[in-house]
């Protein structure tokens, strides 16, 4: 395991640790979200009694295959703590960027059905401003998406179509993700509204205002940021 993985992992097992008995967890998608799934399956295994709402089809089948128990909304309207990975951090805010996983629709219906999002994550992610290292994610429909766009790039935006081989990426809804970049982001609530507001937009990976924890692995510990209020 690389130091890198090693932080994350760390940084995951912090965040499993908040998980109590009878809780509805949301489970997140990505490398770093990855690690919390296995330390929630060693729980489990351990006694621990949880359902899970995955927040993509690997989520579920890694979750599924390690023994938890599998729930959704039609059973469970809320969500009572979900741990998730992120692309960026804003220190100050605990604003995110996340999507670069491919899985950012999903992830943001269960963010919002949750009671607490804690994000999890090493140091290079913690960030003081959005945009500086990676572009926003957008997804998108299908139809159309050349105008889409061109209204993203209007708005400021270098959108790249997201590719898988010689096919473009397809997430689990099969829409379509733009990678947008912007630069620093001088107002993140702002751009995801106007973001949010353009046509042929499903969702897009500016989470403002979501995250209630973040655990940082840094190299001398895990650092806690609760966002404020």
């Amino acid at each position: 395991m690389s130091d890198r993985d090693a932080h994350k992992k760390q940084a995951a097992l912090a965040a499993v640790a908040m998980v109590e008995d009878g809780m509805v967890v949301g489970l997140g998608t990505g490398s770093t979200a990855a690690f919390a799934i296995d330390g929630l399956i060693a729980r489990v295994r351990d006694g621990l009694k949880i359902v899970g709402i995955p927040t993509s089809e690997r989520s579920a089948k890694q979750a599924a295959d390690g023994g938890i128990i599998l729930t959704d909304f039609a059973h469970h309207t809320r969500v009572d703590l979900t741990i998730d990975g992120a692309d960026e951090i804003a220190e100050g805010t605990l604003d995110l960027i996340k999507g670069l996983g491919g899985a950012l629709l999903r992830e943001k219906i269960v963010a919002s059905a949750s009671t607490r999002l804690v994000i999890i994550a090493d140091a290079p992610k913690l960030v003081p401003g959005l945009g500086g290292t990676v572009p926003v994610p957008v997804e998108v429909v299908s139809f159309g998406w050349q105008t889409t766009a061109e209204r993203l790039a209007a708005l400021g935006a270098r959108p790249a179509m997201r590719q898988a081989g010689d096919a473009p990426f397809r997430t689990d809804g099969g829409n379509l993700i733009l990678d947008c970049h912007f630069g620093p982001i001088a107002d993140p609530a702002a751009l995801e509204a106007r973001l949010s507001a353009t046509v042929g937009v499903v969702e897009t990976g500016l989470f403002i205002g979501m995250a209630t924890t973040a655990l940082v692995a840094m190299p001398d510990g895990v650092r806690r940021l609760d966002r404020k209020g």
